[in-house]
């Protein structure tokens, strides 16, 4: 895996650009995403929103959106759909959220007659990078699935696996959180944990080592792990932690980006195209790395 942030967007600044569909893009951040996306080649757009505001907006950051399609579309929940139509058709190969609800832009995405829904389970891939880390650590699923069966937690798995592999790990080392690394029925998250890695063991995930029950502390830190004279080939040297639900995910990934300094980028996987939808909170920078790793998944 690459071993920063900026080496992604670097990456993926060595590919053909790709191309974004946005809904509701009348939003100062996702805008200079896209410009940013624009001139270092990784990426043309269509924007689908307000177009008196994305105008505005672009004037007033002076944005050059020279070579961007802007369609008006005042009403939220038909840029979603426009923009979902435009993945669906193949003229766009990356969703993208702008000022809609993430709710609202994944109902347009999971349609059964009109949307991109895939056979496999939509799950969020988040690629965090911390000083204390010394490399990129993949966490899954911190937003989309809120509270998996363990089958649902295998199929996020192989998902934030097969987004390894296109971010350039063949054989991604893959904890199953848990609070801790003993397996006891009084701690159902520990038994869930076992269950998924003999899971993976015998065939559920494929192009991966994963090991678990795993303690955060252990699945990341080298000394820890020799501390507890845990010796495995995951122990220490995790490039992907799943966690068991969006409580736990959500507090690691706030974790990392606020205590221990962190960035990351995020996309969806699992649909037809990969989808972004940061945080309102995000600045261009994240939202840009976000469309990097994006054209690195859909490439």
């Amino acid at each position: 895996m690459l071993d920063t942030l900026d080496a992604l967007v670097t990456q993926a600044e060595s590919l053909p650009p790709g191309h974004l569909a946005v809904a509701a893009a009348h939003d100062p951040e996702v805008l200079r995403s896209v410009d940013e996306a624009q001139k270092r080649g990784i990426a043309t757009a269509d924007l689908i929103g307000d177009a008196t505001k994305i105008e505005a907006i672009a004037r007033d950051l002076k944005l050059d959106l020279v070579g961007v399609i802007i369609e008006d579309q005042t009403d939220d929940q038909e840029a979603a759909a426009r923009a979902v139509a435009l993945v669906r058709e193949g003229r766009a190969n990356v969703l993208v959220k702008g000022q809609i609800k993430t709710s609202d832009l994944l109902k347009a995405a999971l349609d059964r007659e009109s949307g991109i829904r895939d056979k496999k389970l939509l799950s969020h891939i988040g690629l965090f990078e911390a000083p204390a880390l010394g490399r990129l650590l993949i966490l899954s699923d911190a937003g989309v699935v809120l509270y998996p069966t363990v089958e649902q937690r295998v199929i996020i798995t192989q998902n934030a696996v097969e987004a390894a592999h296109r971010l350039g790990t063949p054989d991604p080392k893959v904890a199953i959180l848990a609070a801790n690394d003993t397996v006891h029925p009084s701690r159902p998250g520990s038994v869930e944990a076992l269950v998924i890695s003999r899971m993976a063991q015998d065939g559920w995930v494929s192009g991966a080592t994963v090991e678990g029950p795993m303690s955060m502390d252990v699945a990341v830190d080298p000394e820890v792990a020799r501390s507890r004279g845990i010796e495995s080939p995951v122990a220490g040297q995790a490039d992907i932690v799943i966690v068991p639900n969006v409580d736990a995910g959500n507090i690691a990934a706030k974790a990392l980006l606020y205590v221990g300094n962190g960035t990351m980028a995020g996309v969806v996987v699992g649909a037809r195209a990969p989808i972004i939808i940061n945080s309102r909170a995000d600045d261009a920078t994240t939202r840009l790395r976000s469309v990097a790793m994006a054209a690195l998944v859909a490439a």
